[in-house]
């Protein structure tokens, strides 16, 4: 397994280059800016990149996910189900992408967005269970993803809220991989460590604490920030709907 995170500060936000050294295949995950790092960083570890994957459809920043997918000659991966210009390969939730000895599955997540996805990855040479998760801004350090970007800030809640349950059953020891830290105006509450585990934030994350669907969304509705600058139009770019 070879993973990468790449820790951009403006705007905000985590990306990720994982894959399987063996077979010289990898994934890159929420890219943001330029594209030269990553397509540097497939070249040292001597990959190719099969899939550019954006967990949702941004609100915060412009996306470059489809344009390192054509320099790299990668696909672009979208939820199937997004609000979305075509080209892209669309998946659906149980969905695997194989890369070599490592199995990225799809987990529809909506709630931050309709159309968001996790990926749950195994690395299958050193054990069959999963071993980290990449969240995007549904499960993030401290706190959980807005939802009322793309839908209502209650309709967006009760998803999120479902989502969050299934993402509880999953093993205390799964790595937990976000997609923004402290400073992104995605969520409340974010720390500035940005990685963690299923098991640490059960424990100590208040709103993927809470058990009850009603409480949930009352703890969602307060304090929520002032949306992105231009967060429509940036989704709407980022869906490739109109120019950027």
């Amino acid at each position: 397994m070879i993973l990468r995170q790449f820790l951009h500060m403006n705007p905000v936000g985590a990306s990720y280059l994982f894959g399987c050294g063996g077979k010289s295949c990898a994934a890159v995950v929420d890219p943001i800016g330029d594209i030269a790092p990553y397509l540097q960083a497939a070249q040292d570890t001597g990959m190719k990149i099969l899939y550019v994957v954006d967990t949702h459809i941004h609100a915060d920043h412009a996306s470059s996910g489809r344009q390192l997918a054509e320099a790299a000659g990668a696909e672009y991966v979208l939820f199937a189900g997004a609000d979305a210009k075509p080209a892209f390969r669309g998946v659906k939730d149980r969905d695997i992408l194989p890369l070599g000895n490592v199995a990225a599955e799809v987990l529809h997540t909506p709630g931050h967005t309709p159309e968001h996805i996790c990926l749950l990855v195994t690395d299958r040479t050193r054990a069959p269970e999963p071993w980290f998760l990449l969240t995007g801004h549904t499960l993030m350090v401290g706190d959980v993803g807005r939802t009322e970007l793309a839908t209502s800030l209650e309709a967006g809640a009760r998803e999120l809220f479902r989502s969050l349950r299934r993402l509880k059953e999953l093993p205390d020891y799964v790595e937990v991989l976000p997609g923004a830290f402290s400073g992104s105006v995605c969520g409340r509450s974010l720390s500035g460590r940005p990685m963690s585990t299923i098991g640490f934030e059960k424990r100590y994350n208040a709103a993927f604490r809470i058990d009850d669907e009603d409480a949930f969304v009352a703890a969602m509705s307060k304090d929520v920030p002032p949306p992105p600058l231009g967060a429509a139009e940036l989704r709407a770019a980022n869906a490739g709907l109109v120019t950027a």
